[in-house]
């Protein structure tokens, strides 16, 4: 079992400022609905303050927790617990960084905890290391948005 931290990087062309408000604030506008609960929610949102919820809104009205807000440093640094789809016991914990580069904005996403889930962690691990880059894409795509949009 690997418990090796996942780390992905890529470039986005957007201010530092404006990747982490699309990260956060805009999450809808890049996360795919077929990725979530509900299959189509209303609202994706990440309450702006240690100990606030990362959770989506189904259109019934009911709200589905996806994590926990632990570090809220805009517009450079963001750290929470990760479960979506899985109980809180088996959360992860990521990281994520955006710093200026060049013209736009390096975004390193570190996700740990995996050793904490037994045998289920490396292969966890490997899945999400599929997901992260497919997901990656998506929000590379929403920062080029001019303005962004909120979630």
């Amino acid at each position: 079992m690997s418990a090796d931290p996942l780390i992905v990087e890529f470039a986005v062309a957007t201010t530092p400022s404006h990747a982490f408000d699309t990260w956060t604030q805009g999450c809808s506008s890049w996360w795919p609905a077929a990725h979530t609960i509900s299959g189509d929610p209303t609202a994706i949102t990440f309450e702006a303050r240690a100990g606030g919820r990362i959770f989506e809104q189904s259109p019934d009205g009911r709200q589905h927790q996806w994590g926990t807000v632990l570090e809220w440093q805009p517009p450079t640094r963001l750290r929470y617990r990760w479960h979506l789809f899985f109980d809180a016991h088996e959360a992860t914990e990521i990281e994520i960084s955006f710093a200026p580069a060049g013209e736009g904005t390096a975004v390193r996403l570190e996700q740990r905890g995996w050793d904490r889930l037994g045998s289920a962690g490396a292969p966890r691990r490997t899945q999400t290391q599929r997901v992260w880059g497919t997901l990656a894409v998506g929000f590379a795509d929403a920062c080029a948005v001019p303005g962004g949009r909120s979630g």
